[in-house]
């Protein structure tokens, strides 16, 4: 049986580019609860999204150099799911983030990455 995987709808809160979806059945793993891997992608979003505005990177992209994470909690079907980070430290070609995913109030999963600031666009 091929499975359609979908990436959206992802929501932002532009006041602290704090990313956010609803859990649904297309996330899921066979238990029911939102895919480890769904999670993982979702905080490597998070991550370099605030490093971007935090640190004025606009124009460039972070690419992911390590990414390691703690699953705390599942997060079953219909859980509103939350992102956040705080860059840790941002050197000329490195950023250093740590992040963390919660459902009401509930840790799902923590993470450290670090990042390379790619070059400048070329538009």
């Amino acid at each position: 049986m091929c499975r359609s995987w979908a990436n959206g709808p992802l929501y932002i809160r532009h006041s602290d580019q704090t990313l956010g979806f609803e859990v649904r059945r297309e996330r899921c793993n066979p238990v029911n609860s939102c895919h480890g891997g769904w999670l993982s992608a979702f905080l490597d979003m998070q991550m370099p999204l605030i490093a971007i505005r935090e640190h004025g990177l606009c124009d460039r992209f972070l690419l992911t150099v390590s990414l390691s994470l703690d699953y705390l909690a599942p997060a079953p079907i219909g859980a509103w799911v939350e992102g956040s980070a705080t860059v840790l430290r941002c050197t000329k070609s490195l950023v250093f983030i740590q992040g963390l995913v919660s459902s009401s109030k509930v840790l799902l999963m923590r993470g450290s990455g670090v990042y390379k600031i790619a070059a400048k666009s070329s538009g």
